[in-house]
């Protein structure tokens, strides 16, 4: 995995300035391969760094549609010239670049001091494409007769042909200074990274993995390579654009610096550093490097780049209630009953793969729905609404419309030989629609059509599943690599992708059904940078256990820092059966959480919140209460991260940047700027420890108003009942007065106001408000925002 040490020699005298920024060749001595190098800082407070081959045999994958726009390159000018090295600055003046003829490095620098360091052990790696021999054309026609030497690979029963050999990249980059670095999700693993060094890289590889290890490296559902390192005055990110299989190392160390000022006996000292080295199958090198300095502007540069949060309609932040599956009208219509007569506010009811005509998505199995939009006519009188799954794989049923569609429209993915590529999921034989085409895209939102979607109705919404793609009899349950989407790439260039395009495809088609009226919400089980302007994710399958409990914090908080806001854990566990005490726990933590959903697999018990007693079903409605109650505070910190790109859901040390108590802490997190969540994760206990950050800071108990100093950590008796969470001092939190039964009530109730005084006895806090539903928030500028403000006793409101 670490890669081989080759010595690139920058040519200093080709660098040539542009309007894109700067340009020079890269000479590899040993196999005279020759790199164009392309270094552009942006006006975002972003240095991109492109390195592909100068004159490749064809064009290399380079990743389209995850940037929402090329950044303004900023007008670059030599600042220093030497032999050995030129730097470059820009008009901002703060930072600088400064490139290394030999051994080619180069360096990003703040104050004449070194920032990041790409490539400082020489790891750079880009291997050419060839060209089958004597061939003169380089199509997915020749990839079948060249099966020999590097250009085969075996996985167990299955074969991977490299049409153009192998053609991996990578690189190395130091991070000076840091010693603590988040990101790269998803993994089952603690928010910050461990050092591999004793063990796997982590590896970002969308695949179904069901009841996944916990504390592993292996690749999940989703992947976003995005590297983030903190230090008590800067954070810096390092976003690795390339959607085919990546792994990453994480070396922690120090390193002995010079420091000119001292004398001569103390003149080294010992600096923390943290080396990261990225390995990806294929592509180019597309690096960013994002120089924050806080973490605020950091996320802002991010969403900058890659999007921001989508605005979710209001009903999307209330309580989901799914399981696999739902039998039949009658049990909807039951379930939705029982949630009314326990007083249980709930706002969407769910419908897995059996709700439809043996797996054929948008159809509705006519013996046990026999009535779907009067199913959804009699939630939406309630103001509830239905939610079904959607997956990317079509049976393969020349009787079937859809499928014939699909088909004689050149919507699927096809195999090397050219054929429609077929693999096994729910229906048996399918075909999987290859949505990278934007021809694709456009057919399947039209799928989500009133007109076509028979059965349909506007408040019917849509959950994509098994879009890693999932194939059961794939390598590693997934699709070969050697499979070839529209432009004839393989599918090892975009395989992360996947699920980000089912998830832009599905979100349009329900945009286009309400003619741009209406926000949409979809869910996604696979996800890439970017997918955070399309909605909703999920964890995926896990674990009715405690551990998955645990483990669901710092799975998140990892998804909210790399741009994933609105994410969530199904509550209670996929498999298996919780006990009690871990399903009232499981509530607790996920009304804590952006999205709020139980669900459970169709082997487990029924768990609808009054099935286990009085006592739980009083905790349940108890949590679930005080999750509406509180939504007028969600729906604020979602137009945070709609407009800054700042995570509702938030690790300590993004509101505490200075406090080393807060680096390693992931088992409580900040909701917004105001609340500081600690949810319980273990069984039985009686007491909790929950560490108040902010030294001089003032903290409230939201139970019991009861006043806290910060800068220590509490132990504090819980019950069962009990949630630890504390309002910050200084702030103001906006609720609603009452609960209702759904958020649609929540329009028609008073807010009621809570002020936190700080030590000044001061406070302040905004509260964001529109109709809930549509985009008038955005094409009219129909919104309320208010801003609260405490000063001398008055309670200003502007």
């Amino acid at each position: 995995m670490e890669g081989p040490n080759l010595q690139h020699r920058a040519l200093l005298d080709t660098l040539v300035l542009t309007e894109k920024g700067a340009r020079l060749k890269l000479l590899e001595p040993d196999t005279q391969t020759t790199l164009l190098l392309t270094v552009s800082p942006c006006k975002t407070d972003t240095v991109r760094i492109l390195i592909d081959e100068l004159q490749p045999i064809k064009a290399r994958y380079r990743v389209p549609d995850v940037r929402t726009e090329e950044p303004q390159v900023e007008h670059l000018r030599v600042e220093r010239r030497s032999e050995d090295s030129v730097t470059l600055s820009w008009s901002s003046g703060r930072h600088q670049v400064r490139v290394w003829r030999f051994p080619f490095r180069l360096e990003i620098l703040s104050e004449d001091k070194a920032m990041v360091t790409f490539n400082s052990k020489g790891r750079l790696w880009l291997e050419t494409l060839q060209g089958p021999p004597g061939a003169t054309s380089h199509g997915s026609e020749l990839q079948e007769d060249h099966t020999g030497g590097l250009w085969k690979e075996t996985f167990r029963q299955f074969v991977d042909i490299k049409a153009n050999g192998p053609s991996s990249i990578g690189s190395d980059l130091c991070l000076h200074g840091f010693s603590h670095v988040y990101g790269l999700p998803e993994h089952a693993d603690g928010l910050q990274l461990r050092d591999t060094r004793d063990g796997e890289p982590y590896r970002l590889y969308n695949l179904d993995v069901f009841a996944y290890d916990l504390s592993s490296r292996l690749g999940l559902y989703g992947s976003v390579p995005l590297l983030l390192a903190h230090k008590p005055d800067r954070t810096l990110g390092v976003f690795w654009l390339n959607a085919s299989e990546t792994f990453v190392n994480v070396h922690y160390s120090t390193s002995d610096h010079q420091d000119g000022r001292t004398p001569p006996v103390k003149r080294r000292r010992v600096e923390p550093q943290t080396d990261v080295h990225w390995l990806s199958e294929s592509g180019v090198i597309d690096c960013v490097v994002l120089l924050g300095p806080s973490p605020q502007q950091l996320f802002t540069q991010y969403a900058q780049l890659t999007g921001y949060q989508a605005l979710p309609p209001l009903f999307a932040l209330g309580y989901h209630q799914c399981r696999w599956n739902y039998a039949d009208e009658d049990d909807v219509k039951a379930v939705d009953a029982g949630f009314d007569r326990h007083d249980i506010p709930y706002d969407v009811i769910w419908l897995d793969i059996e709700h439809t005509d043996g797996k054929r998505y948008f159809t509705w199995d006519s013996a046990l729905f026999p009535e779907p939009a009067g199913l959804q006519l009699h939630l939406e009188k309630k103001k509830r609404k239905l939610v079904v799954i959607s997956d990317p794989h079509i049976k393969v049923d020349p009787d079937w419309l859809l499928y014939c569609e699909a088909r004689d429209g050149q919507h699927f993915v096809k195999n090397r030989q050219g054929q429609i590529y077929q693999g096994s999921c729910w229906p048996g034989e399918s075909s999987y629609l290859d949505f990278t085409s934007s021809d694709t895209r456009a057919w399947y939102s039209r799928c989500f059509g009133l007109d076509k979607y028979k059965g349909s109705t506007p408040s019917l919404f849509v959950w994509n599943d098994m879009n890693e793609p999932s194939v059961f009899d794939g390598p590693e349950q997934t699709m070969p690599k050697d499979a070839v989407h529209y432009g004839g790439w393989e599918h090892r260039e975009l395989h992360n992708l996947y699920g980000f395009y089912q998830h832009m495809a599905t979100v349009e088609g329900l945009i286009t059904r309400s003619g741009g009226v209406e926000r949409p919400f979809v869910l996604s089980r696979s996800f890439f940078a970017g997918s955070q302007r399309f909605g909703a994710i999920w964890t995926g399958d896990n674990v009715a256990s405690w551990e998955y409990l645990r483990i669901s914090i710092p799975m998140l908080l990892s998804l909210s820092v790399a741009g994933i806001a609105f994410c969530g854990a199904d509550v209670g566990g996929f498999v298996q059966d919780p006990e009690p005490e871990l399903l009232v726990r499981w509530y607790q933590a996920g009304a804590l959480q952006p999205f709020f959903r139980g669900h459970s697999a169709k082997e487990t018990k029924r768990r609808e919140p009054w099935l286990f007693g009085e006592d739980v079903t009083a905790a349940i409605r108890t949590v679930i209460q005080q999750r509406y109650c509180l939504l007028p505070y969600w729906y604020t910190v979602f137009h945070q991260a709609h407009t800054s790109g700042l995570p509702p859901l938030r690790p300590l040390w993004v509101e505490f940047p200075r406090e080393q108590s807060t680096l390693t802490v992931d088992n409580q997190y900040m909701i917004g700027g105001a609340l500081l969540a600690c949810p319980v994760t273990e069984a039985g206990v009686q007491e909790v420890k929950v560490l108040i950050p902010g030294s001089g800071e003032v903290w409230y108990d939201v139970h019991s108003a009861k006043a806290y100093n910060g800068g220590r950590t509490l132990s504090l008796p819980v019950t069962l009942d009990t949630v630890p969470v504390f309002q910050r001092g200084g702030s103001v939190v906006c609720r609603s007065a009452e609960c209702g039964s759904c958020t649609a009530d929540l329009q028609q109730l008073p807010l009621s106001i809570t002020v936190a005084l700080d030590s000044q006895e001061a406070a302040d806090g905004e509260c964001y408000l529109d109709d809930g539903h549509s985009f008038r928030y955005r094409d009219n500028k129909a919104f309320c925002l208010r801003r609260f403000t405490l000063l001398s006793g008055r309670l200003l409101c502007r």
